[in-house]
């Protein structure tokens, strides 16, 4: 069995930075869940055009700030991608973190 550190590096920044890539990841698992949803609704025509409009700017505006916060605090689009090993990345392909 290994054993801990005698200390845990606390350091501010690397806790907050770590706490932004795990917020920040889940918000944007959540994003590309309902991206996903609302082009299958789309695609089935449940959507007035309207409402295919709102939801375009939305996701547009999400993944803008998205960015702004991973540039806010450093981080790259693999930060966020947590390896799943056997089941692969957390968040594929989808995000690109370039906007």
């Amino acid at each position: 069995m290994s054993q801990l550190p005698e200390r845990i590096n606390t350091d501010h920044e690397n806790v907050e930075r770590g706490l932004a890539s795990l917020v920040l990841t889940i918000i944007e698992l959540l994003r590309q869940l309902m991206e996903r949803q609302a082009l299958r609704r789309i695609e089935r025509g449940d959507l007035a055009d309207e409402q295919v409009e709102r939801m375009g700017r939305t996701f547009m505006a999400l993944e803008q700030r998205m960015n702004e916060l991973c540039d806010q605090f450093g981080l790259t689009a693999e930060d966020l991608d947590i390896d799943l090993g056997p089941l692969g990345p957390l968040l594929g392909n989808d995000f690109d973190g370039s906007g």
